[in-house]
C-alpha cells in the first residue's frame, strides 16, 4: 500500500502544472526540454532513457520484480514521435482538427472543443497541443496516466496478467499405463533393444526431415518469439498485489487506446441540459469539429525494429502465404476482434485444403471417364442423332438438332457423374467437421487470449442507447442480473415492438425487391436466347445456351452490387431503431439483417435454376405460361450446366472484383484523404526525399483511412457468402472449394496488408468469439444437406441413370438417350407447322420428358416411368439426408467442444488463482495484525519490509 500511495503521488498532475508545462514548451524547443530534463532532473538518470518504458514507470520498483520481459513483451525500437515533448509520456490517442474558414462556425467548433477537452482533463487525461503551421492542422495528443488506467481497467473488468512469480507452478505429466507397459516388455524381450535402436535411428532421420519442413511452415520464431502464457484475473485495485502494474507492458498500447476511446465516447461537448445527445467523439468527427481521432501505429511499414514492419514483412506479404499466422502478435497489435477474424479465416483456409483436394480428384475422375460415357457418345455420334430434331426451346426459337449440344453434353458430364454424390456427402461431412474443429480450436484461442469468462452482459451500454432513453417519458429502470447495476429499460410496447414490426416489414419488402431483380434476369435470359436463335442464326444451340446463361449471370452480378448498397444503408437505420443495449447485440442484429438480404440477393437466381427452371414447363402444344409467356426450359442434359455457369460467374467474379477493389480503393481514398487534410504535397512521391522516421507519427497517420467499428463486417460477410457457395451448391460445382482456397490465400494477406498500410491503427475491441457468424455457418451447413440432396435427386440425371441401369438387361447406359426423350407430332400445332415451314419434311420433334408417344391412346400423358423415377428421387432425398444427418451427429459426438487437456488446464488455473488470492489475503490480514501490534509497542515494521 505504501508503494501504491507513492506511485499515485508521483503520477498526479494538476491542471496548473499542465498549463505551466505548455507555457514552458512554447518558449523552448522540444529538443532542449528533453535535454534539460535528462541532465538536470534529480529523479531521472541516463538509464531511464536507454529503453523507453511505458509512462509513469519507476526503475526503483521494476528492479524488485523478476519478470522475463522478452517472453511477454519484446522490446521495440524507440520512436520519439510516439511520446510527448518530455520524452516519457506516451501518446495514447490523437485528436486532429483544422480551423474552419467561416469565423462563426469556427467559434462554435472552438467552444465545443474547449468543453470537450475540459471534460477530458477533469477525468484525469493529460493533453499536449501541437500546431503544424505548414499544414494548418492542430493535433491534441492525449496520454492516460497510471491512475486513469487503473480506474478504468476496473470499470471495464479487464483481465490482466498476474505477477510472474505467482504463476510459477509445476506441471506434471499424466501417467500412461500403456506406455509404461510397452517399455517394460521391450526391456524383457531378447533382441528388442537392437530393434529399438534401429527404429530410433530411422525415426530420428524422418523427424529431422519433417522438422526442416515444418520450420518453413510454422511461425518464424526468430521474428515472432513464442509468447509466454501467464495467469490472468479481473483487475481490481483492491487486489493489486496480484498484478505488476509497474511493468512496462502491463498496460499495452491496445489496452491504453481502448480505455481512452471509452472515455472519449462518453464525454459531453455541450451542456447536458441543452442537448442530452451532445456527447462522444464520433459526433464531433461527423460534425467536422475534429477531422480525425485515432491511436498511433508504432512506426512505418519500412521502419526496422517496429511491430508494424515485422507484421507487414513477415505476415502481410503474399510471399509468406505458406506460413502460419503470428496470431498472438496480431491480437496484441490490433486487438481481440481482428485477431479472431484472422484466426477464423486462417483455419477456414486450412480446412479448404482437404475439400479442394477431393474436389480436384472428383473433377479429374470425370475427365478420365468422359470418353467412356455412353450418353455423351450418343449425343456426339452422327449415326445416333442425325434424325433427332429437337422442339424449339422458346417461343421465338427454331427447331434444332441434338448433335449441336455435343460440347454442352461433355461439360454437363464433368459436373454430373457418380463422383458428384460422393463429393456431396463428403462436403456435408466436411462442413460439420469444420465447425466442430473450429469450436475446439476457438476454445484454445479463447483460453490463450483470456476470453473464457467474458460475458456479453459485462459490456457497458452503448452511449446512443442511453441518450435515446433520456427522451423517453416514464422509462423504467431495472437491476442487471450480471453487473448488478441499475439501468434504464426500453418500453416494449411503445418502442421495442413497433420498431421490430417496422424492421421486419422493411426486410420483407427488400426481399421482394430481390425477387423482382430475379424476374428481370430471367426475362433478360429468355430475350437473349430468343435473339440468338431468331431467324435461323448460324450459332449452335449449345453456344446460344451458354452465352445467354453467362451474360445473364454477369447482369445478375451487377444488380447484386447495386442492391447490396441499398440493403446495407437501410439495415443500419433499422437496427438503430431497435434500441439494442450493447455493441455486440447491435452488431449481431445488423449482421442477421444484412446476411438475410444478401442471402436472397446472391442465392435467389441459383435456387431458381437448381429447383424451378424447366420443372413446370408443360410439353409442346400445351406449354404452361405466365402472363402469356412461356417458361424457361432446360436443354436435354438438364439445368446442371447452367447452374454451374451461374455459380462460377457469381462466385469467382464476385471474389475477383472484391479483391481488385480491396487493392485499388484504399489507395484512392488515401489520396483523397491526404488532399482533404492538406498532406498530399508532403507525402507526394515526386516531392523531396523526406526521412519518414523523423516526420511525426501522428502527422503521417492522419492521411490514413479510418478503420471504424464495423469494418470487419464486409470481410466476414464475403467469407460467409463464399462458404455458402462452397457448401450449398457444391454438387453442381466440385471445383468451388479449390477456387475458394486460391481466393483465401490471397485474401488473408491482402486484408493484412490493407490493414497495416492503408488504415489507422484500430482501437482494440474485446469479443468472446466470432459472434452470430457461427450460428449462420451452422445454419448453412444444415441447409446444405437439403440443397445438395435435392440437386442430386431433381437437377442432375443421377437417379434416372440408376433407374435405367436397373431395368436394362445388360445394366449399361446403352439406349439411355432415347429413354430420356419423348416425341411430339408437329402437325397437331399450327404454330409448330409455321416454324417448320411449308416445304419442311419435319413431322416429329423430340423433347426431354417422360410422356406417352403421339400414337398412344393416352398421348402426351406422363408415363409410369416418370412416377417410378419421382418415387426414387424422393426416396434418395430421404436416405441421403438421414445418412448425412447421422454422420453429422456422430461427428459432433466424437469431437468435444474442448479438449480434455485444455479443460483440466482451465480448472487448474482457476484453482491456483483462487489459492493465490486466498493466500495473499491471509498474508495481508496477518501483516495487518502484526502492524497494529508493532505500532502498539513502538516498532517500525517498515524497516522489516524495505
Amino acid at each position: 500500500m505504501y508503494v501504491c500511495r507513492r506511485l499515485q503521488h508521483t503520477t498526479s498532475l494538476t491542471l496548473d502544472a499542465e498549463a505551466a508545462r505548455r507555457h514552458h514548451q512554447r518558449n523552448n524547443s522540444a529538443k532542449a526540454n528533453r535535454h534539460y530534463r535528462r541532465n538536470n532532473s534529480p529523479n531521472n538518470n541516463s538509464s531511464n532513457f536507454t529503453t523507453p518504458l511505458a509512462p509513469m514507470t519507476d526503475n526503483i520498483f521494476l528492479e524488485n520484480n523478476s519478470v522475463n520481459e522478452e517472453d511477454c513483451c519484446p522490446t521495440t525500437k524507440y520512436n520519439e514521435t510516439l511520446f510527448f515533448a518530455d520524452g516519457m509520456r506516451s501518446i495514447d490517442f490523437v485528436l486532429a482538427y483544422k480551423a474552419d474558414p467561416d469565423p462563426g462556425q469556427e467559434a462554435l467548433s472552438a467552444r465545443k472543443r474547449h468543453k470537450f477537452e475540459s471534460n477530458l482533463l477533469q477525468h484525469g487525461l493529460q493533453m499536449e497541443v501541437d500546431y503544424k503551421e505548414q499544414q494548418q492542422i492542430h493535433f491534441v495528443k492525449i496520454h492516460a496516466p497510471l491512475d486513469v488506467l487503473r480506474c478504468y481497467a476496473e470499470i471495464l473488468k479487464l483481465r490482466m496478467p498476474m505477477k510472474e512469480e505467482l504463476c510459477n507452478t509445476t506441471v506434471y505429466n499424466k501417467y500412461s499405463r500403456l506406455k509404461n507397459a510397452a517399455q517394460y516388455l521391450s526391456r524383457k524381450i531378447p533382441g528388442m533393444s537392437v530393434v529399438n535402436r534401429s527404429t530410433r535411428s530411422a525415426f530420428s532421420s524422418l523427424k529431422t526431415v519433417v522438422q526442416f519442413f515444418l520450420r518453413n511452415i510454422f511461425v518464424d520464431e526468430a521474428v515472432f518469439p513464442r509468447r509466454a502464457h501467464r495467469f490472468t484475473a479481473i483487475y481490481s485495485r483492491d487486489k493489486e498485489y496480484l498484478f505488476d502494474i509497474h511493468h512496462r507492458c502491463f498496460f499495452t498500447n491496445a489496452v491504453r487506446s481502448r480505455i481512452v476511446q471509452f472515455i472519449l465516447d462518453r464525454q459531453y461537448f455541450e451542456d447536458r441540459d441543452k442537448d442530452p445527445r451532445a456527447f462522444g467523439i464520433d459526433r464531433l468527427v461527423v460534425a467536422n469539429v475534429y477531422c480525425a481521432a485515432y491511436p498511433l501505429h508504432d512506426g512505418e511499414i519500412t521502419e526496422k525494429g517496429t511491430m508494424r514492419e515485422a507484421l507487414y514483412t513477415h505476415w502481410a506479404s503474399v510471399n509468406k502465404w505458406y506460413r502460419y499466422q503470428p496470431l498472438d502478435y496480431v491480437k496484441e497489435y490490433f486487438g481481440v476482434k481482428i485477431g479472431l477474424y484472422f484466426a477464423w479465416l486462417g483455419f477456414y483456409t486450412y480446412m479448404l485444403l482437404l475439400a479442394s483436394l477431393i474436389g480436384i480428384i472428383c473433377f479429374v475422375y470425370s475427365l478420365i471417364t468422359l470418353k467412356d460415357y455412353i450418353p455423351v457418345q450418343d449425343v456426339c455420334s452422327e449415326e445416333q442423332t442425325k434424325n433427332l430434331t429437337m422442339c424449339p426451346l422458346c417461343d421465338y426459337c427454331n427447331f434444332w438438332y441434338l448433335k449441336e449440344t455435343c460440347f454442352y453434353a461433355k461439360i454437363t458430364y464433368l459436373f454430373d457423374n457418380p463422383s458428384t454424390v460422393f463429393f456431396a456427402v463428403f462436403m456435408s461431412f466436411w462442413a460439420t467437421l469444420f465447425l466442430e474443429l473450429w469450436k475446439r480450436y476457438s476454445a484454445e484461442i479463447t483460453h490463450r487470449w483470456d476470453l473464457t469468462g467474458f460475458d456479453v452482459h459485462e459490456e457497458h451500454p452503448r452511449p446512443e442507447y442511453l441518450s435515446r432513453l433520456v427522451h423517453v417519458k416514464n422509462t423504467r429502470t431495472r437491476i442487471d442480473y450480471v453487473t448488478n447495476i441499475q439501468e434504464p429499460k426500453v418500453p416494449f410496447w411503445r418502442m421495442k415492438f413497433p420498431a421490430t414490426i417496422f424492421s421486419v416489414s422493411v426486410v420483407f419488402l427488400l426481399i421482394f425487391l430481390a425477387f423482382v431483380a430475379l424476374v428481370a434476369v430471367v426475362v433478360y435470359r429468355m430475350s437473349m436466347m430468343g435473339t440468338l436463335k431468331y431467324n435461323k442464326s448460324t450459332m449452335t444451340t449449345s453456344s446460344a445456351i451458354m452465352l445467354a446463361t453467362a451474360s445473364a449471370a454477369f447482369v445478375n452480378l451487377c444488380l447484386l452490387y447495386v442492391l447490396n448498397y441499398i440493403y446495407t444503408q437501410l439495415a443500419e437505420y433499422l437496427t438503430e431503431l431497435e434500441m439494442w443495449r450493447t455493441q455486440t447485440q447491435f452488431d449481431d442484429s445488423l449482421t442477421l439483417k444484412i446476411y438475410l438480404l444478401q442471402f436472397v440477393n446472391y442465392y435467389a437466381s441459383i435456387f431458381y435454376i437448381a429447383f424451378f427452371k424447366g420443372k413446370f414447363v408443360g410439353y409442346p402444344g400445351k406449354y404452361n405460361t405466365i402472363l402469356d409467356y412461356r417458361q424457361e426450359e432446360c436443354s436435354s442434359g438438364g439445368c446442371l450446366t447452367e447452374l454451374c455457369i451461374q455459380l462460377a460467374i457469381i462466385m469467382i467474379g464476385k471474389q475477383a472484383f472484391n479483391s481488385i477493389l480491396e487493392v485499388i480503393m484504399p489507395k484512392i481514398w488515401r489520396k483523397v484523404m491526404a488532399i482533404q487534410v492538406g498532406l498530399s504535397r508532403l507525402f507526394s512521391s515526386k516531392g523531396p526525399d523526406i526521412n519518414k522516421e523523423k516526420v511525426e507519427r501522428y502527422l503521417r497517420d492522419l492521411k490514413l483511412l479510418d478503420w471504424g467499428s464495423r469494418s470487419l463486417f464486409p470481410e466476414y460477410l464475403e467469407m460467409v457468402l463464399q462458404y455458402g457457395f462452397v457448401t450449398l451448391f457444391v454438387a453442381a460445382f466440385p471445383l468451388a472449394p479449390f477456387f475458394a482456397l486460391l481466393n483465401n490465400i490471397f485474401e488473408m494477406r491482402l486484408d493484412a496488408k490493407k490493414l497495416l498500410a492503408n488504415y489507422r491503427r484500430p482501437v482494440s475491441q474485446r469479443v468472446r468469439d466470432i459472434g452470430v457468424w457461427y450460428r449462420i455457418l451452422d445454419s448453412i451447413g444444415k441447409l446444405s444437406v437439403i440443397t445438395n440432396g435435392f440437386i442430386i435427386a431433381f437437377t442432375s440425371d443421377f437417379i434416372p441413370r440408376l433407374v435405367y441401369r436397373a431395368q436394362n438387361e445388360d445394366h449399361t447406359l446403352n439406349g439411355y438417350l432415347n429413354f430420356t426423350l419423348s416425341q411430339y407430332n408437329i402437325t397437331e400445332s399450327d404454330y409448330m407447322r409455321s416454324l417448320a415451314g411449308d416445304g419442311s419434311n419435319i413431322t416429329m420433334c423430340f423433347y426431354a420428358d417422360y410422356r406417352e408417344a403421339p400414337t398412344s391412346p393416352q398421348r402426351y400423358h406422363l408415363t409410369s416411368m416418370f412416377y417410378i423415377i419421382l418415387a426414387c428421387r424422393l426416396a434418395f432425398v430421404v436416405v441421403f439426408e438421414n445418412f448425412v444427418a447421422l454422420v453429422m451427429i456422430l461427428v459432433r459426438w466424437c469431437i468435444p467442444d474442448m479438449s480434455i487437456e485444455l479443460r483440466d488446464q482451465i480448472r487448474r488455473e482457476v484453482y491456483l488463482t483462487n489459492e493465490i488470492i486466498i493466500a495473499k489475503e491471509a498474508e495481508r490480514a496477518r501483516l495487518g495484525l502484526d502492524r497494529r501490534s508493532c505500532s502498539a509497542c513502538g516498532h517500525d515494521y517498515r524497516a522489516d519490509t524495505m
